[in-house]
C-alpha cells in the first residue's frame, strides 16, 4: 500500500516553491476576470509576483469582511463568477458568507488528510459534518469518495440513531468534530452498543487538545487533526508523525501579523494567510482570522511541505463553537431583539473535553418572573442566531468590564 496519496506530497520543496509561483500569475489574471478583485487588483502585474516577497505587496482579504461584500453584490461580491455549471453545488454559512463547490473530484482537498489519517479505498466512512447549507459535510464526504471510499452521510446529532448505523454499517473511519466523537463513544458505552469497528478519524472543526487526543486513543480510536474553511476546503492536515499539521498542495500559506499584510519570521505566531491556486475559484491572500506558526523543517512522515503548529487561537474576536464560527456582528444582533439588554459578553469554555458557552447580559429588570423569562428568551436568540446552545447568566447594570470585548475566549488547550 503506497504510503503517500500523491508524488506531489514528496517533492522538492524547492520544485514546490517555483510550482506555486508559476502558477500564481494565471491565477491573478483569472481573478481578475470578477470585478471584485478587479479592484483589488488594479495596477498590479501579475509576472512581477515570483516570490513571497512580492505576494506580500498584493491587498489582504479579511475573511470577515466577506459578508459585508457579499451582501453588497450578491452571492459572491464579485469575487467569483455567478452560478453556473462550474459549480456542482452552493452553500450559506454562518455571517452569511455565500460559497459555491467547483465541480469536479475532491474539489476541497481532503483527500490527502483522509489517506495520511489511514483512510483507504474500500473502507467505510462516518461522516457527522453537516449536509445542511454548510459545506462541512461534503468537504470531507468528496475526498472520501476519491479515495474509493463508501460514506454515511450521518450529520450531526441523532446519537442513537448513529450508533445503530455504525452497528449496521460497520464503519473504519469518523469525520466530525472531536466533540461528537466523544459523545458517541461515552452513548455507546453507556447503551452497550458495540461501534468497535472505528478505529481511524480525521477531526474539525473544534480544538483536539492532546488531553483528548490521549483519551480517544485509549479507546481504540486515532484521531487525526485538518484544519480546514468553507472558502479552500483542507487547508492543512496532520500525519503520523504528529509534529504540526502539513499545508496542502496547491495553497500558498503566509503566517503574518494580526490585522496587517506583513508576514513574521518563522516561528512567529501571527494570522494565518491563504492564497489558492484554483483559476476557478482564486483566493489571494486571505485572512482566515486565525493564529499558528510555521514550523522549522519537514515532517518525518516523508512529506515535505510546510508545516504549521496548528489552530492557535482567533486573531479577533470572532471563534469556533462546536464547530460554528461566532461573530461580534451577532452578539449584536442578538442585543438588537432584546432591547432590555444594556451589554452583553459571550464566555467560551470547556468542561468535560466539550465546548460550552455563557451569555452573560446586563439588565435592569429584577422582578423575578420577568427575569426568568428573559432567560428564556435569550436562550432561545442564542441558538437562533448561533446555531449554538448556551447558558444565560443576567447580571445587574454596570457589571461586565468596559473594555469593548464582547466574545471571551477561556478555553485552554494545555
Amino acid at each position: 500500500m503506497a504510503a503517500f496519496n500523491h508524488h506531489l506530497e514528496t517533492r522538492d520543496p524547492a520544485e514546490r516553491e517555483a510550482d506555486l509561483f508559476t502558477s500564481l500569475a494565471s491565477v491573478i489574471d483569472a481573478a481578475r476576470e470578477q470585478p471584485g478583485w478587479a479592484g483589488r487588483l488594479e495596477g498590479v502585474d501579475s509576472a512581477a509576483i515570483i516570490d513571497r516577497a512580492t505576494l506580500a505587496t498584493l491587498p489582504v482579504l479579511r475573511k470577515s469582511d466577506l459578508p459585508a461584500l457579499h451582501a453588497a453584490s450578491l452571492p459572491f461580491g464579485g469575487l467569483l463568477a455567478p452560478p453556473s455549471p462550474i459549480y456542482s453545488r452552493l452553500f450559506a454559512s454562518p455571517g452569511p458568507i455565500f460559497e459555491p463547490e467547483v465541480a469536479g473530484r475532491d474539489a476541497w482537498r481532503s483527500a490527502r488528510a483522509l489517506y495520511a489519517a489511514g483512510f483507504r479505498e474500500g473502507e467505510i466512512v462516518l461522516n457527522t459534518f453537516s449536509y445542511h447549507l454548510t459545506p462541512g459535510g461534503f468537504i470531507f464526504d468528496s475526498g472520501a469518495n476519491a479515495l474509493g471510499c463508501p460514506v454515511i452521510p450521518a450529520g450531526p446529532g441523532n446519537t442513537e440513531t448513529q450508533l445503530q448505523i455504525i452497528e449496521a454499517y460497520r464503519p473504519a473511519g469518523y469525520t466530525g468534530t472531536p466533540d461528537f466523537l466523544k459523545i458517541l463513544l461515552d452513548a455507546a458505552q453507556e447503551k452497550g452498543a458495540d461501534i468497535s469497528s472505528i478505529k481511524k478519524a480525521v477531526v474539525s472543526g473544534a480544538a483536539f487538545p492532546p488531553s483528548l487526543q490521549k483519551e480517544l486513543a485509549q479507546r481504540g480510536v486515532d484521531g487525526f487533526q485538518a484544519y480546514a474553511t468553507a472558502e479552500c476546503g483542507v487547508v492543512a492536515y496532520e500525519s503520523s508523525a504528529r509534529e504540526g499539521l502539513i499545508i496542502n498542495e496547491g495553497l500558498i500559506i503566509e503566517i503574518v501579523r494580526p490585522g496587517t499584510g506583513d508576514p513574521v519570521p518563522e516561528g512567529e505566531v501571527g494570522e494565518v494567510l491563504v492564497t489558492a491556486l484554483d483559476p476557478l475559484h482564486p483566493i489571494i491572500r486571505l485572512a482566515l482570522g486565525d493564529l499558528s506558526a510555521i514550523l522549522p523543517g519537514i515532517s518525518p512522515c516523508g512529506r515535505t511541505n510546510q508545516r504549521i503548529k496548528g489552530w492557535m487561537g482567533r486573531a479577533d474576536q470572532t471563534t469556533k463553537v462546536k464547530g460554528m464560527f461566532i461573530r461580534p456582528e451577532q452578539l449584536a444582533e442578538i442585543a438588537k431583539v432584546h432591547p432590555d439588554i444594556r451589554k452583553l459578553r459571550l464566555v467560551v469554555t470547556r468542561a468535560n473535553e466539550t465546548d460550552a458557552m455563557t451569555l452573560k447580559a446586563e439588565t435592569p429588570i429584577t422582578d423575578p418572573s420577568e427575569a426568568e423569562a428573559l432567560v428564556g428568551a435569550l436562550a432561545t436568540t442564542l441558538h437562533n442566531v448561533t446555531k449554538v446552545k448556551g447558558t444565560i447568566e443576567l447580571l445587574a447594570p454596570d457589571t461586565l468590564p468596559n473594555d469593548g470585548k464582547v466574545i471571551a475566549d477561556e478555553r485552554s488547550y494545555t
